[in-house]
């Protein structure tokens, strides 16, 4: 059982991945738009002149930071009310929303959802300055501001926590822009305007103790890219106004500046209808490493805890055949991909061996087999299967259910299966229930691999897809840098993976770990966890998992500290990851009040926007006179302190496992040729994958051309 396992997902996922991302990179150019507009609330007037958007991230100790400020001017002759959208990055936690008062900013207070809203319409009867952070759904985050004065400027700020992970050496940040709905009438409303009229920056601080050997923003290349030091990088973008100190972004230790930083050159007006996608590289041959993060006020109290695993490269290259099932997506939310999809599946079905079989499954409101069964892939078979494709018509509806229903069924139990899902996830008709699509996958010794297209996705069922099939999710940005996409993925099909991945620290009391299943470990992947304990001393840590079958377990011994007060931000962590579990069960499981309170508690104690809870901006005096503890202006303080003062610091290691090790071999990462190394079967999945992307971009610029002619 384990060695299918261990093969059959091998080379489903690079597919899956090339022609999912590849697709991404087509469909945005027809649909995309902006996000962070300020519109007023009826409707009825334009939205409200953009004039200065500042973006301020700081990524140190395995997590991110993300500081966004922005001031819109009213032009109408009326108070208006107005609403701000903005996509919900991937796993992002909302920690502040500030509105300026008087020209003084005050911060907001987390609430259960229908209490905070009570508060915001009546302030707004009483004619009284008030402002509300609500999530709409996974897609994005509504802040509501009134009033925003006639002829005068609305100034707000939106800080965000997320987790940054790195695969086989390579990190990456998403500063999310591009609305990327599949809503039209959403899309049109919120794309009114997306300029800034005034000045734009964008500053990030990368702080490693890992030697970085380059940083890298592929759709951005005016962007200005600095070594400050052996420890810190700095990445800069400016429309022009002359750019402060760097010791005013509280990023840079204080004497230290970029050496040659150079402002990019002037642009008067900056869209915010792309993506910035940053990556960095760390040097090769870093060793396999556990690193701790932890933060605890009081020796004798509870502390919280962020635990980063990098496994060394021990998962061995594997090589075989596959039956290959493409599950493609017609509906009429797939329109404009249909043409870039046929095109990609001919390339793929050009790659394969002659032992290798395929199917063809296309769905909208209903699934059809288009080759009525597996085929050998012989020229002929081909040929015509992708004129059946050709001939296709774009639906209406999703029928996601039935297309998977009909890719996973008549699966040959003696030969490795590779299921290819392309669909933007967002399933209206047939069967929609959350639990009937898990279900689904649970019938089936299969990996599903799911890259997750745009902002917009429906990322909690495509990622609970992934997680129950053992398979792994990724986002995409029409940013991003394709060809990382394709290394990524290669690096994961050709290698083996751990299984049934288990966790135990012994010698301490630790609990609350998130998240509470682990599940799988692919070839580069790291592991973070995140959890509370008691006391301090030293702990046995050993991680247990499955590969090709085989029991494996790795083992170290590390202290917890006593008192460690530098990441105050690790509660916060924690906290949202411990509510995701929550919310994946609500979803797996249904709702209910117990679960549904467990999440308003974690996200009123630690300051969080979720569903069920909301960020109320009033006055001062309106805190007090409601009764308001003011909890979470007390923790932003409490972090705002902590990160000055890693700031005015060196760059600190959080590795603990350099005594004893555990992990013999170095992490795997990126060799020369742009490959991660594996076996015989490297070079032809390499080959596949850049096929399938050669051909999106192709096509892309043909059509693009074709339009400009027109």
């Amino acid at each position: 059982m384990y060695r299918r396992q261990s093969m059959s997902w091998k080379l489903k996922f690079l597919a899956l991945a090339m022609i999912a991302a590849a697709g991404a990179i087509l469909a945005p150019m027809a649909t995309a738009g902006a996000a962070g507009l300020l519109s007023p609330a009826d409707g009825r007037l334009p939205p409200l002149r953009i004039k200065d958007h500042h973006v301020s991230v700081v990524i140190e100790d395995g997590y991110a930071v993300t500081k966004v400020e922005q001031t819109f001017d009213n032009p109408h002759p009326r108070d208006l009310e107005a609403v701000y959208s903005f996509p919900v990055p991937d796993h992002a936690a909302v920690s502040e929303f500030t509105y300026w008062i008087d020209g003084q900013p005050v911060s907001g207070e987390v609430l259960a959802r229908p209490e905070a809203r009570r508060v915001y319409e009546a302030q707004k009867s009483a004619g009284n300055e008030t402002a509300l952070a609500e999530q709409d759904s996974h897609k994005t985050f509504e802040l509501s501001v009134w009033p925003v004065r006639a002829g005068q400027d609305v100034r707000i700020r939106l800080v965000y926590l997320q987790a940054v992970n790195l695969d086989s050496g390579i990190g990456r940040y998403v500063y999310p822009l591009e609305e990327g709905t599949v809503d039209e009438d959403k899309l049109a409303f919120w794309t009114a305007n997306d300029e800034v009229s005034g000045r734009f920056s964008f500053d990030l601080a990368l702080r490693s103790a890992y030697p970085v050997a380059a940083v890298r923003l592929p759709e951005h290349p005016q962007a200005a890219i600095e070594r400050v030091s052996d420890g810190i990088w700095r990445v800069r973008m400016d429309n022009g106004v002359a750019a402060g100190d760097p010791e005013d972004s509280g990023m840079i230790p204080a004497g230290m500046h970029p050496v040659g930083m150079q402002v990019p050159s002037p642009s008067p007006v900056h869209r915010l209808d792309k993506d910035v996608v940053v990556y960095w590289r760390h040097a090769a041959g870093l060793p396999g490493s556990v690193e701790l993060t932890a933060y605890k006020a009081d020796p004798e109290g509870r502390g919280t805890f962020m635990l980063v695993l990098t496994p060394g490269d021990d998962l061995k290259p594997i090589t075989e055949g596959s039956d290959w099932i493409f599950v493609l997506d017609k509906s009429g939310s797939m329109r404009s991909k249909i043409h870039t999809l046929i095109a990609g599946v001919e390339q793929a079905l050009g790659k394969l061996r002659p032992e290798d079989r395929f199917r063809i499954v296309v769905f909208d409101t209903s699934a059809r087999d288009l080759t009525g069964g597996f085929l050998p892939a012989t020229p002929e078979n081909v040929r015509r299967s992708l004129d059946l494709l050709r001939g296709i018509q774009p639906g209406n509806g999703t029928n996601l259910f039935a297309g998977l229903d009909s890719g996973l069924s008549r699966l040959d139990a003696d030969r490795t299966a590779s299921v290819l899902l392309v669909t933007d996830g967002v399933a209206n008709v047939g069967e929609v229930k959350h639990r009937a699509f898990l279900d689904l996958v649970r019938r089936q010794d299969v990996r599903l691999f799911t890259f997750i297209m745009g902002n917009s996705a429906n990322r909690p069922l495509l990622e609970a897809m992934t997680r129950e099939s053992g398979g792994t999710a990724f986002a995409i940005s029409n940013s991003d840098d394709i060809v990382g996409a394709v290394l990524s993925a290669t690096a994961k099909v050709t290698h083996e993976a751990m299984y049934d991945v288990k966790l135990d620290i012994e010698g301490l009391d630790v609990g609350d770990l998130a998240p509470a299943r682990i599940g799988s470990l692919y070839r580069g992947q790291q592991l973070v966890l995140f959890g509370h304990y008691r006391g301090h001393g030293p702990a046995e840590v050993t991680l247990r998992a499955r590969v090709s079958g085989r029991p494996v377990s790795y083992r170290t011994r590390f202290d917890f500290p006593a008192v460690a007060k530098t990441n105050p931000e690790v509660e916060r962590l924690w906290a949202f990851a411990a509510i995701e579990d929550q919310l994946q069960e609500i979803a797996d499981f249904g709702e209910d009040a117990d679960r549904k309170q467990a999440v308003v508690d974690l996200a009123v104690e630690h300051g969080l926007v979720t569903r069920y809870t909301s960020m109320i901006v009033v006055r001062d005096g309106v805190f007090r006179q409601l009764g308001i503890d003011r909890r979470n202006s007390a923790r932003l303080a409490t972090e705002a302190e902590a990160r000055k003062g890693r700031a005015a610091q060196q760059v600190v290691s959080r590795r603990v496992d350099t005594a004893q090790p555990m992990f013999q071999s170095n992490r795997p990462g990126y060799g020369a040729r742009g490959g991660t190394g594996g076996g015989a079967g490297s070079h032809g999945a390499v080959g596949l994958a850049l096929a399938l992307v050669f051909a999106w971009v192709a096509w892309t610029r043909r059509k693009a051309h074709a339009g400009a002619r027109g």
